[in-house]
């Protein structure tokens, strides 16, 4: 007599199979349980703790040199000595003088000027009151100095809008937290379009641009700050959606088209847009062009579709079609690499992926056999390997050699290790080979993005220090005066002699950003 299916002795893979599972339950469990003490030490207002430590990667692949090991130099640039004065020595008897030798002392003077301008009121003959007009420069009760000092401190130094009024206090102002909050967030419509500028003088120079996001709240609301930049500037904008269809907009630099052509009837075909729908839309009116959203909305909702709350929404699809295609008549990315850590809304256009992101999801993987670890191990050590020697090629590129490093490229990501969370990690990873892969066509770009997480780490800190912004004015303010000063870090502009020059201050002459952009 057969014995029942459920009585059979267990075979060896049914045994792994079951053992996997339990580890995979467990795994689980120990991922809602630490949600669950980020949750409360949230609740209890304590710091969250660190989520994952860095692979290392990257600097794993550096060589060390001699002038790296080397005592660092202090300070950037010579002091420019203002003042000069001769220390002399009554010497005994019987010395010989053999020269001077020099030393540099720095110093600043501080101290706070208060003005007042006793102006003449007259009465002219139609009976109307005139005042004497104040100097040139003066706009409001505080001098320029003193708003650059607060721009610096505030955006710069990273300070809180509390600790500068106690600052200034101390040295003598009589100032409110209110004024100094008017005095950050007012008078910028200069600045916001320098800002918007710098992001298309960027886009259009640009071989290769890195983004990244992380979260920013405003107006009490949950939102994200997008970074746009590379080694020569960067453009931080904070908005409430992170879509591709955000980053799109983001792209074209605060005046958005909307423009039907053919790389928008591409992109709606590769994006599964029906045909016939695709056609209707662009019948009789390739190529046209919508000025505002509003226009392009009532182009749509003419021709029957409307937003839907769906993956493949055709509402929201052509939207980003047609921003693709307003981007493409503007040539502002032709040419340009975006370079990413995976995530979806970035990837549009010639599109490449971070190398340190993806190790880092080899990183981060339980292991719990010695066979998996081993496993884990051997990936990691292959790609570093690749790593190394994708850099050392990017120095002296040949078609014959970016060959041959596609091919380890795919024999790594092709093995099967037998750690099944690991083999489909590799397959996910090889479905996105030619993102991967893009440094091999264009050795100009970086293997990371290593520059945009260094760029938006001022985003973090600020919220860490200060929280959210509540009015439009001050959220345009913070993105603004952050992305002009990351950019005169990286054009090598001090910030100080920027906001002096764009305040009106005599002494210092700073060139448009978007000028020297250009001119590097």
């Amino acid at each position: 007599m057969a014995e029942p299916p459920d009585s059979r002795t267990p075979t060896p893979a049914d045994l792994l199979d079951m053992i996997l599972q339990l580890r995979a339950e467990v795994a689980g469990l120990r991922a809602e349980n630490a949600a669950l003490k980020d949750e409360i030490r949230r609740l209890k207002g304590l710091p969250p703790r660190p989520t994952l430590k860095p692979s290392g990667m990257e600097q794993s692949s550096k060589r060390s040199s001699p002038a790296a090991t080397g005592p660092k130099r202090r300070g950037s640039s010579r002091a420019i000595v203002t003042e000069e004065r001769r220390l002399c020595y009554e010497p005994p008897a019987g010395s010989r003088f053999v020269g001077r030798t020099s030393f540099v002392v720095q110093d600043l003077t501080i101290g706070v000027r208060v003005v007042r301008y006793h102006r003449d009121r007259w009465r002219l003959p139609d009976g109307r009151i005139v005042v004497a007009p104040l100097p040139d420069g003066v706009d409001g009760h505080f001098g320029l100095e003193l708003r650059r000092l607060v721009l610096s401190l505030y955006h710069q130094g990273q300070s809180t809008v509390e600790r500068i009024v106690a600052l200034l206090r101390d040295f003598g102002v009589s100032i409110s937290k209110r004024q100094v909050v008017r005095i950050l967030t007012s008078k910028i419509d200069t600045f916001v379009a320098e800002a918007k500028q710098v992001l298309t003088a960027g886009l259009a120079s640009a071989g290769w641009v890195s983004v990244d996001d992380t979260g920013a709240r405003h107006g009490a609301v949950n939102g994200v700050c997008t970074q746009i930049g590379n080694d020569r500037f960067a453009v931080f904008t904070t908005t409430k959606s992170k879509s591709r269809l955000n980053f799109l907009q983001l792209l074209h630099g605060g005046s958005a088209r909307w423009v039907l052509n053919a790389a928008s009837r591409a992109y709606m075909l590769e994006r599964g847009l029906p045909v016939i729908t695709t056609d209707l839309l662009h019948a009789g009116r390739e190529p046209s062009g919508f000025e505002d959203a509003a226009s392009w909305d009532a182009h749509l909702l003419a021709h029957g579709l409307e937003p839907k709350d769906c993956p493949l929404d055709p509402f929201r699809i052509a939207s980003e079609g047609a921003l693709w295609g307003g981007l493409t008549e503007a040539k502002a990315l032709d040419g340009t690499v975006i370079l990413s850590d995976g995530a979806g809304q970035f990837a549009i256009g010639e599109h490449a992926r971070c190398w340190v992101h993806m190790e880092r999801q080899i990183h981060a993987l339980d292991s719990f056999t010695e066979p998996q670890r081993r496993a884990k191990a051997l990936i990691q050590s292959r790609i570093w390997w690749l790593y190394n020697d994708i850099k050392a090629w990017c120095l002296d590129p040949t078609p014959r050699r970016a060959r041959e490093l596609a091919r380890r490229f795919d024999r790594i990501v092709g093995m099967k290790t037998r750690f099944v969370t690991l083999d489909r990690l590799l397959a996910r990873i090889r479905t996105d080979r030619q993102s991967f892969l893009k440094i091999l066509q264009r050795p100009d770009i970086p293997l990371h993005t290593n520059g945009s997480e260094n760029d938006i780490r001022s985003v973090v800190t600020r919220r860490k220090i200060s929280g959210g912004t509540h009015s439009d004015q001050g959220r345009a303010a913070r993105d603004t005066m952050l992305s002009m000063m990351k950019t005169c870090n990286k054009l090598g502009v001090s910030f100080w002699d920027y906001l002096g020059d764009r305040l009106g201050i005599p002494g210092s002459k700073i060139l448009p950003l978007p000028v020297l952009l250009a001119a590097r």
